[in-house]
Formats: structure tokens, sequence, C-alpha cells
């Protein structure tokens, strides 16, 4: 198993940064292949893929839209992954979840994840 908690969400104003972190626990990324990403679900719309890194390799993907934009980094020593997010606009406005899976590759289908935290809250206003 693995259990994951999200950090860092908030309000800010358009044009702001803010920094998200998920920790995972239980079996973690520096033991066993793990991929973790961050999703985001709006009020009314599905979930959506933000970004993913495959912890071994490195490797890493974006949504076009936040490109240049946010960076999703993950630090080996406290099995935790961020998401710097800059620029941010107000259609950035969402829940965040962090997500899990084990294997290596990066898929953007929510459905391919097995593990998922809490979600946290980042609100930006205009």
């Amino acid at each position: 198993q693995v259990q994951l908690v999200e950090s860092g969400g908030g309000l800010v104003q358009a044009g702001g940064s803010l920094r998200l972190s998920c920790a995972a626990s239980g079996r973690t990324p520096s033991t066993v292949t793990m991929t973790m990403s961050w999703f985001r679900q709006a009020p009314g719309k599905g979930r959506e893929f933000v970004a993913a890194i495959s912890w071994r390799s490195g490797s890493t993907s974006y949504l076009d839209s936040v490109k240049g934009r946010f960076t999703i980094s993950r630090d080996n020593a406290k099995n935790t992954v961020s998401l710097q997010m800059n620029s941010l606009k107000p259609e950035d406005t969402a829940v965040y979840y962090c997500a899990a899976t084990l294997s290596a590759g990066i898929v953007q289908r929510s459905t391919y994840y097995e593990y998922w935290g809490q979600g946290t809250q980042v609100t930006v206003s205009s």
C-alpha cells in the first residue's frame, strides 16, 4: 500500500505562485518502482492530468496548458513529489490530487493510478 498526503494549497492572486507537496509512505518511491503524478478537478469538470514524474528515471510529462509555468520535482530522501506553480491563472483553480502507480511509465489517464491523496484546494483570484 501507498499512502499519499498533500499539502500547500491555498488562495493566491493571478500571476502568483504556490508550491504543492505530496509525501508518500508505506511503499515508497525510494524502495519500489513508482510514477507519481498530479491531477486536478475543477467544479463540474472531470479529473485532468497536470504533471507526472517517473521516479527512477526522472522523466516528466506536463499538460500543455501548464508547460513553462509548472514544474514537478522529487526529493528522494523525503519520498516527496512537489509541484511548483508559477504565473497562476484563474483557470488553474481546482482541487489538486497527488496520485501514484507502481510502474515506471508515465500515463495521463487517471484510471491508471492505484493510489490517491485526499486533495488540496488551489484557488486563483482574478
